[in-house]
């Protein structure tokens, strides 16, 4: 198995241009908005660990948590290729097609990004989890989460 993690800790801005944001917004306020699009709060070992449930097509530490025809819907691309040149499945972006891939990553893979720099990847031909955690934004144009992303793919040794 091949993993990797890894977390940097800056300190966010409160505004974006005009567009304000808190980095304790899963803890502060009313909480009447429920959004199924963002406010996650984990850990980098819990992410992980989602990840090997989905890499291990729903199961985890002899538990079954998903059906394995459910991981295949999630992880199936369901707009091929019709937005951005970009699959898409239930969750996650997902790699379907070779002409989509960059230098790295391997059809069947899929990843996906949050507001404060996280991001993941899932690669099951490569038995490969990558998890980015860095808590910044806005990102200044940086790209530490493709470069790490970059060293894990590098150091598999066929």
């Amino acid at each position: 198995m091949r993993h990797w993690f890894w977390f940097l800790s800056f300190l966010a801005r409160p505004t974006e241009g005009e567009f304000p944001y808190s980095s304790d917004c899963p803890y502060r306020g009313p909480h009447t908005y429920f959004s199924g699009r963002g406010g996650l709060c984990s850990t980098a070992e819990d992410y992980y660990r989602f990840g090997q449930m989905m890499l291990n097509n729903g199961e985890l530490n002899g538990v079954r948590w998903l059906r394995r025809k459910s991981v295949e819907l999630i992880i199936q691309d369901h707009v091929q290729g019709k937005v951005d040149g970009m699959g898409y499945g239930l969750g996650f972006g997902v790699n379907s097609e070779p002409r989509y891939l960059t230098e790295l990553g391997s059809v069947g893979g899929f990843y996906w990004g949050g507001f404060y720099y996280t991001d993941f990847v899932i690669d099951p031909k490569e038995d490969l989890i990558a998890v980015v955690m860095a808590q910044l934004h806005p990102t200044a144009d940086t790209n530490i989460n493709a470069r790490v992303i970059r060293l894990a793919y590098s150091a598999i040794k066929d």
